[in-house]
């Protein structure tokens, strides 16, 4: 089973990533796959980091995590980022293989507007991660509940904090603060 956990990862932070992992072991999933989105539909400003960044970050933040990989059907294709469309490309590349799209609570309160959303649960399980005090939205569609620690880490305010000179050193892998660093990245925000 391959866990399929998308956002904009602008930047990818440790809450991130430890909520990749608990739904990994809980879930007891193969992988996960970090799927940085092209355009959001239901986001009125696009991520501040240009695609090809989000997904060295990713690479960067995960490079010798066993069973998590980076996924770039979305940004490698044009228009919106939905869900149903990248379910039909990972199918046909890997046909019979089951796949469980692991969502925030934040994100899951959305789920019924997004764009087939009745296909996409008939093609992949959906378990929730939630943190404490996020209360998780029931439906049938939801397959599983997972508990993740709670990180009260945002990328929005990661990227105010270098917008404001301070540094985000812990808050994400040092590999992706240098990145951060290196390429200037939400200096002008």
């Amino acid at each position: 089973m391959v866990g399929l956990f998308g956002g904009s990862f602008d930047p990818v932070h440790h809450g991130h990533l430890i909520a990749a992992q608990v739904a990994r072991e809980v879930l007891q999933l193969d992988e996960v796959r970090f799927i940085p989105t092209g355009i959001q539909p239901f986001k009125t400003e696009g991520p501040r980091a240009p695609a090809a960044d989000r997904v060295a970050m990713l690479r960067l933040a995960l490079a010798g995590a066993p069973g998590m990989t980076v996924e770039t059907c979305e940004v490698d294709r044009p228009g919106p980022s939905y869900t149903i469309d990248t379910l039909r490309t990972l199918e046909a590349r890997e046909p019979g293989q089951v796949f469980i799209l692991l969502l925030g609570t934040d994100a899951a309160r959305e789920f019924p507007r997004w764009r087939e959303a009745e296909e996409i649960v008939r093609r992949a399980r959906v378990a929730l991660l939630a943190r404490p005090g996020h209360e998780a939205p029931a439906g049938s569609w939801v397959s599983a509940v997972v508990p993740v620690p709670a990180l009260e880490i945002s990328a929005t305010d990661l990227r105010q904090r270098v917008a404001a000179g301070r540094p985000i050193r812990y808050y994400v892998p040092d590999a992706v603060a240098a990145y951060v660093a290196e390429r200037g990245l939400y200096r002008n925000l």
